[in-house]
This record gives structure tokens, C-alpha cells and sequence, in this order.
């Protein structure tokens, strides 16, 4: 597989990606994300979850170009209050509070968000370009994955997702495993038995993905946000923006942090389990050690923003190489864009590239197209972005839970789906409280029908002998892989403080 493969499918795909239909909802999605990456508490996942009924009716390539949008341009817009209110609207922003904040203090707030847009820009640019050349050798080695290999891969993946859970380690397994349990309730393919159904027949045909993403993050986090909300009253933007065009200085402060961070990024995205949030921890902590005045990182340093912004989008990008090459999500988003796919009847793999090429390669290309809109969005619209905090979050709600509502009710047209997602929606807030990552849950729930189907195969072309999983060396060296990263979070207390930390 060589780069003009890449390179002239790329081509193709923005054939498609620059389709009026496309460009209006890659637009569409890459401003929501920036809205909700604005608004705390509402983020990508419950955006995504919220929208997913409404792309039944989409091609399915329109569909994930306006989801993809969504979620790498809440990347962008997170960091605008985490600079002007030290508030992050994404996790993986937590870390531009530091010193974008400390900037928005000193009276550089717009100096700050420029830095951060153009950042992400450059990173989104840089993360992409490591999922064109890296995809199709990824894709021409999976390709030769049998079952064996395929559960080896998603045992691999779901040990990586426990890993970067937040919270105990037993905890996460614990969530694991009750989304491979939920992912069995319905009617067993293979023997037509029905299973956990408790005679409800609603539960014959299994629970809908989309109720069980919209329950739980849907409506446990707008429970959860409701009682914050009702607790705190709401922060108000002080101080003037400014221009949001970088000094010459701040230029030669942190281009070096924007290439270390983008790089740093693309790498952590690519690995299975890691979000964007540990890729913004390790991207700041290099800059940090690389530094001649450590000791001034957040005091409101411009390398101090650029290099974690630039690491969580370029993670943002190359979060997908798992999905579209091997069919693994890297993390909750990643499960809500495999749930999609599947929805459209498409399974998230290596065939996508050779079966449905339009789909890949008009889904890769969109991301060039989105982050240019984001640049542009970003450094002339930040003032729009900053009215939107001051719309009460108690005149939000009440829509977002009606659309919840709607799009369930559309999935089947079924009362049941909605009294199930509100069963979920006490689940998440459960787990809000309890501080337990739900992650692992979706991701178990995804993966679980797709590891069952694989192990059933792999165990009948080994006649029931689960040597089979030792015989192949991909196999054989996934699982090892496996063992080792469960040894080293067992046995290492330095990098259980670095999960904790990074998750």
C-alpha cells in the first residue's frame, strides 16, 4: 500500500465531502459542536446521542460527516470558557484553564482564544493527514484478521477502555461487563432462544442502542446538570475580549508547541482507549519539561494553551483510524459513531475502505473541510459564542429533553423506548453520582454482540479448543499485549497515578 493510494482516494472523497448536501451539514455539525463544546454540560456525547434518530433518513456518509463535525468541533469551542470563566466545556480542556485562563486575567482573552483556534487548526490539519497515510496500511493488515484475531483485537481495546476509566479499576470492569450483558438481551441469533427479555416482548429484538446512549448520557447528565445549575448561580464573562489575532510574539512562543502537541496528539488518539484528554495531560506535561521557566507555566503562557489544544484535536482526528481501520472505538464518542454506522447497516472495520470507499475517503476529507469552517468560525464569531453563555441553562433543558423524547418515540415508534431511556436516564445519573465512568458500558455494549459472534466462530473453526487464540501470532501477540497492560496497572503504582490523572 503506498501514499498515492491515499493521496488519489483522498481526492475522491473530496468529490464527495464538497457535495451541497455535505458541506451544509459538515457546517451544521461543526457549528453544534462548537456550541455544545461552549455550553458545560452538555458536550458531544449527549449532541450525538441526541441526534442520532434524526440520521436515519441521511446517506449514510452525510450522516457521519455532520456527527464527525460535532465532535472535533467541540474541541474547538471547549476551550472558550475554559479561558474566559477557568469553566472547561470538555474534559480535554481542563488543562487551557491553566493558562488561557490566567491570559483572560491579564487582559489577553482574545490573544488566548486565537492561539487556541489556530492550534487546533493546525493539529486538526496534521491529525488528519495521520489518518490518510495511515489508514490503508492499517486497513491492508486487518484485512488478513480472522475471528480469532478480531476477538483477540476487541479484548485488547476493551482492557484499554478499563484502563483510562476514571474512577477503581473494578469498578470500570464492572460497567464493562454489564454492557456485554446488556448487549445480549433479545433473541439469540445463532439458536433463536430468547435471552434476559423477562417475557417483555419489546426486549425480543434486543435494547436500541440509541435509548441506551440518550438514557444515559442524554438524560442523566441533564439531571445531574439541573441540580448543579440549581446550586450554583451562573458565571458571568467580565473584562473585554480584545483581538483575537496573535502577537508576533506569541507566534514565536508557541508554533513549536502547536507541531510538539499536534504530533504528541495524533499519536495518543491512535491508540486504542485513549482519548483526547490524555493526549492535552501528556502534550502540556512535555512542554512543561522542555521549558526554561517551568515554574511559569500558568501564569498565562502561550505555549501553555496552544500546545494542549493542539493535542486534543489532532486526537480528536486520528480517534478515528481505530474505528474506520479495525472497528474499535477509542472511547464513548467513538461507540456513539460505530452505533451510527451500524444503525445505516454498515460494521465499522477494514471492509469500510473497500467496500463502501465513498463513505471513508468522503468522511476523511470532510475533516479538512470542517476545520478550515472552524478556523474561520472561531476567530470571527467568538463574541456570538460568549452571548450564548448567558442563555440560562433552565430555558435549555426543556428542549433538549423534548428532542430527546422525539427522537426516541421515532425510533420505533414505541412509548416502551422512552420509559426505557428514562430507566437509563436514573442509570447515568446514578452513575454521575456514584462517579462512575459509563465509557465502558457503551463500548461493552457495541463491542459485546461482535466479540460474541467472533468467539463463536473462532471456537468452531478450533472445535471447541481455545488454543485457538495461541495458534495465530497476531492473536497470540494481542493478547499478550493484553496481559501486560493488565500486569502493568496492577502491579505499577506509578501509572496508576497517571491514569488517574489523565482520565
Amino acid at each position: 500500500m503506498n501514499w498515492d493510494f491515499g493521496l488519489t482516494s483522498l481526492a475522491g472523497g473530496l468529490l464527495v465531502a464538497v457535495q451541497p448536501i455535505n458541506l451544509l451539514l459538515c457546517f451544521v455539525g461543526v457549528v453544534l459542536g462548537t456550541l455544545v463544546g461552549v455550553l458545560p454540560g452538555i458536550g458531544p456525547v449527549v449532541t450525538i446521542s441526541l441526534l442520532l434518530p434524526i440520521t436515519f433518513g441521511m446517506e449514510p456518509v452525510t450522516a457521519l460527516i455532520m456527527l464527525a463535525g460535532i465532535y472535533y468541533g467541540a474541541q474547538y469551542g471547549g476551550s472558550t470558557t475554559a479561558i474566559l470563566l477557568k469553566l472547561p466545556g470538555e474534559t480535554a480542556a481542563v488543562l487551557t484553564t491553566l493558562d488561557g485562563n490566567a491570559m483572560a486575567r491579564k487582559g489577553r482573552a482574545g490573544a488566548a482564544l486565537g492561539i487556541s483556534a489556530i492550534g487546533s487548526f493546525v493539529a486538526g490539519i496534521i491529525g488528519t493527514l495521520a489518518v490518510v497515510f495511515m489508514s490503508p496500511a492499517l486497513v491492508s493488515v486487518a484485512l488478513s484478521f480472522g475471528p480469532a484475531e478480531n476477538v483477540a483485537l476487541m479484548v485488547l481495546g476493551l482492557v484499554a477502555a478499563v484502563m483510562v476509566a476514571q474512577g477503581s479499576p473494578v469498578a470500570a470492569v464492572a460497567m464493562l461487563v454489564t454492557g456485554l450483558l446488556l448487549g445480549t438481551v433479545g433473541t439469540d441469533i445463532s439458536t433463536g432462544i430468547s435471552r434476559y427479555t423477562f417475557g417483555v416482548p419489546e426486549l425480543l429484538d434486543g435494547i436500541n442502542f440509541v435509548v441506551v446512549a440518550m438514557g444515559i448520557y442524554g438524560f442523566g447528565e441533564i439531571i445531574a446538570n439541573l441540580e448543579s445549575a440549581s446550586a450554583a448561580p451562573q458565571q458571568k464573562v467580565t473584562g473585554t475580549i480584545g483581538s483575537v489575532y496573535p502577537t508576533r510574539d506569541d507566534f514565536r512562543r508557541s508554533w513549536k508547541a502547536v507541531l510538539r502537541g499536534s504530533f504528541i496528539g495524533s499519536a495518543v488518539g491512535f491508540l486504542p482507549g485513549l482519548g483526547t484528554s490524555a493526549g492535552a495531560f501528556a502534550a502540556y506535561t512535555t512542554e512543561k519539561k522542555l521549558s526554561k521557566h517551568p515554574h511559569l507555566f500558568g501564569t498565562g503562557l502561550p505555549e501553555g494553551v496552544a500546545a494542549p489544544e493542539s493535542a486534543n484535536n489532532a486526537a480528536a482526528q486520528t480517534n478515528f483510524i481505530p474505528l474506520l481501520t479495525l472497528g474499535l472505538p477509542s472511547g464513548a464518542v467513538m461507540a456513539l459513531m460505530a452505533g451510527a454506522m451500524m444503525i445505516h447497516g454498515i460494521v465499522p472495520g477494514p471492509q469500510v475502505m473497500t467496500t463502501r470507499p465513498e463513505l471513508f475517503w468522503g468522511l476523511i476529507a470532510s475533516m479538512f473541510v470542517g476545520n478550515a469552517m472552524l478556523l474561520l468560525l472561531n476567530l470571527n464569531l467568538v463574541r456570538i459564542w460568549v452571548r450564548v453563555l448567558a442563555i440560562p441553562y433552565r430555558v435549555l433543558f426543556p428542549i433538549v429533553m423534548l428532542l430527546c423524547a422525539i427522537g426516541i418515540y421515532s425510533l420505533n415508534n414505541s412509548a416502551f423506548d422512552i420509559l426505557l431511556a428514562a430507566i437509563f436516564g436514573v442509570i447515568g445519573y446514578i452513575f454521575i453520582k456514584l462517579r462512575l465512568e459509563p465509557a465502558p458500558l457503551l463500548m461493552g455494549f457495541v463491542l459485546g454482540p461482535m466479540l460474541e459472534e467472533n468467539l463463536r466462530r473462532a471456537m468452531q473453526l478450533g472445535r471447541g479448543d481455545p488454543m485457538v487464540f495461541l495458534q495465530k501470532p497476531i492473536s497470540a501477540g494481542l493478547l499478550a499485549a493484553t496481559a501486560v497492560i493488565v500486569v502493568l496497572v496492577i502491579g505499577l503504582p506509578a501509572l496508576r497515578r497517571w491514569r488517574s490523572t489523565a482520565s
